[in-house]
């Protein structure tokens, strides 16, 4: 329910520590009411609210046989994006989305894990991402996907060759393969639910502390900018 006079967002949320993080403050700051929905526990329904925010996870944007959730994510976001209104995705939101809009969703050619910058493209520099230049973000993904047709490809790796894009009239749909909105305190949730990953590609948990020192009170300014200039275009009807 929106609170009087305000807006609302449902975030999507498949596993428990990653949620919102630092974006929940400029969410609220613009007078959004923020509800999560967890995905395989609660039902995934199109309620009207003003925004959908699909974030990250574990799985993948193609296992709808092992968590058949992922259909009822896929047909929200698809509805979402037929009728103009505004999505947010972030890594596994974002693979999604690209499926939705017809892209391919595979595995990289090796795991993205760490800080480090993402290359902004021409368009990433007149976007609302140009405040992310010259900043290290949060990566922890497995796959990548293909450029969806008409959109604008806004950041990439040398890894993942795609790492963001925008598509629709106003950039109404944002799809991030990154992570802007993990602050220091929130990542040692990351560092105990993903040890094993970490464990398995040779990162240590204090590097990823000492990471996350240097780099998240930057970090967090320039995602706050990020979501601020987003919501001031994609809000548009």
């Amino acid at each position: 329910m929106n609170r009087p006079g305000g807006k609302s967002a449902v975030a999507i949320r498949h596993v428990a520590f990653e949620d919102l993080g630092s974006l929940a403050t400029p969410l609220e700051r613009q007078g959004f009411a923020i509800r999560y929905v967890d995905a395989g526990y609660d039902a995934i329904v199109d309620d009207d609210s003003d925004l959908l925010i699909v974030l990250g996870g574990p799985i993948g944007a193609n296992d709808e046989v092992d968590f058949p959730f992922i259909r009822d994510e896929l047909r929200l976001i698809e509805r979402r994006i037929a009728a103009g209104r505004p999505v947010l995705g972030i890594c596994l939101g974002s693979q999604m989305i690209a499926r939705v809009l017809g892209a391919k969703v595979y595995p990289a050619r090796a795991k993205e894990i760490g800080y480090a910058p993402v290359r902004l493209t021409e368009a990433g520099e007149h976007s609302c991402l140009a405040p992310l230049a010259d900043h290290p973000v949060l990566h922890w993904h497995g796959d990548t996907f293909d450029l969806p047709q008409d959109a604008r490809h806004l950041a990439a790796t040398q890894i993942c060759p795609h790492q963001a894009f925008a598509w629709g009239a106003h950039d109404q749909v944002l799809a991030l393969q990154f992570h802007p909105e993990v602050t220091a305190r929130g990542l040692e949730r990351w560092l105990i639910g993903h040890s094993g990953e970490l464990a398995s590609v040779g990162i240590s948990v204090a590097s990823m502390r000492q990471a996350a020192a240097r780099h998240s009170g930057a970090l967090e300014r320039a995602a706050d900018a990020v979501v601020q200039t987003w919501l001031t275009g994609a809000m548009v009807s």
